[in-house]
């Protein structure tokens, strides 16, 4: 039986500075990445959180349909179709879904299975679809996924998930990094069950 990958799509297949382009050009702002130092945009940016979220709303299916890979993703993911499934497990809203699969097929990104939660907390679809290893870029996700599952999580670094990870939880810095650690993960776990 194939093991099941669980993996975000923001920020972890998607190029983690992504929207940062649509944010400057609304809001007159010059961000870069290094500015982002927490997950919630409105901390760490001078906008009225209800005129952000608002404008957010508006411009998602533009953003998603338009964002750029992160680097490394799609030649690991073509990889790893054949020999696992790909369960893409993504906050963003249920109505998005017709966006998101149009930009995995404009991208030719493959997937077993895409479900949009609506929602940060990932633990029950993780659960629910039974995936072995999970991919993430929000630093409490990832904590909370490898704690209540007990599986490893692969946390894609960045500035805005800096906090200390618990063993368990393995930082890297892109999608050849992650597939290095996945590579070594399967012959740890092949030795032990032989």
């Amino acid at each position: 039986m194939k093991m099941k990958f669980g993996i975000d799509i923001d920020g972890t297949v998607t190029h983690p500075n992504s929207l940062l382009p649509y944010i400057n050009e609304a809001f007159q702002l010059q961000l870069t990445l290094d500015d982002i130092t927490e997950y919630e945009l409105t901390n760490v940016i001078d906008v009225e959180p209800k005129a952000f979220y608002e404008w957010f709303v508006k411009t998602e299916p533009m953003m998603y349909g338009e964002s750029p890979l992160a680097e490394g993703a799609k030649e690991v993911l073509t990889k790893w179709k054949e020999k696992f499934e790909l369960y893409f497990i993504s906050a963003r809203s249920s109505n998005l879904i017709d966006v998101t699969e149009n930009w995995f097929n404009t991208n030719d990104l493959f997937y077993h299975h895409i479900e949009l939660i609506g929602s940060h907390n990932k633990v029950d679809a993780a659960k629910k679809y039974q995936v072995d290893l999970f991919f993430e870029d929000k630093h409490d996700n990832a904590v909370m996924i490898h704690e209540q599952l007990q599986i490893p999580v692969i946390l894609f670094d960045t500035p805005y998930n800096q906090d200390p990870i618990p063993e368990g939880v393995v930082r890297v810095k892109n999608w050849h990094e992650a597939e290095i650690w996945v590579e070594k993960w399967l012959k740890m776990k092949s030795k032990v069950t032989n």
